[in-house]
């Protein structure tokens, strides 16, 4: 159970009540989202996110954006992120446990890894081989995207935000990185 409740629909006020009521008819009113409601200025700047995410999916697609969301989520220990990308993936056709990775994908998660391991560390040898495949524009984009959902695992994480009912069945597919196991 989140260490947050929950805003209903009854107490939210405002542009809040708006965005409740908009997210609720359009099916999209999340665990996550009715946490973030609570602060108005906390969900707009949440939201930010798909934005951020529509700039990935234009410049590596939807498919790699999709893995690169959940190399992110899951070397993060976001397990609400990691089963909403698992989720995703296989909606995609892949399964998340044998999916090959093209040599682009392969790319962006290894920069999804360092970035959530060490951003003050991600190596020059990788940069220099984004550089040679993005312009800076789209290396804003990659990057702009992975710091928006670092952010939204972190909410979640410290939050303990619940998983939504359509996550529940894919619980077993959580394998977050162990690289943590020996950090005090």
């Amino acid at each position: 159970m989140s260490r947050i409740a929950y805003v209903t629909h009854e107490e939210v006020t405002g542009k809040a009540k708006e965005a409740y009521e908009s997210l609720e008819s359009q099916g999209k009113l999340t665990h996550m989202k009715k946490t973030l409601l609570q602060d108005y200025g906390t969900y707009e700047a949440f939201i930010g996110w798909y934005p951020s995410w529509n700039s990935l999916v234009e410049v590596v697609g939807l498919r790699a954006a999709t893995i690169v969301a959940h190399a992110v989520s899951s070397t993060n220990g976001c397990v609400l992120c990691s089963l909403f990308f698992v989720s995703d993936i296989e909606a995609l056709g892949e399964d998340v446990a044998t999916i090959q990775f093209t040599e682009e994908e392969e790319l962006l998660v290894e920069l999804a890894k360092q970035a959530v391991k060490n951003p003050t560390a991600v190596s020059d040898e990788l940069f220099a081989k984004l550089k040679a495949r993005y312009t800076d524009k789209e290396i804003v984009a990659i990057v702009g995207f992975m710091c928006q959902m670092m952010a939204t695992n972190n909410f979640n994480s410290i939050l303990d935000i619940a998983l939504d009912d359509r996550l529940l069945p894919l619980q077993d597919k959580f394998q977050p990185a162990d690289w943590r196991k020996d950090i005090k």
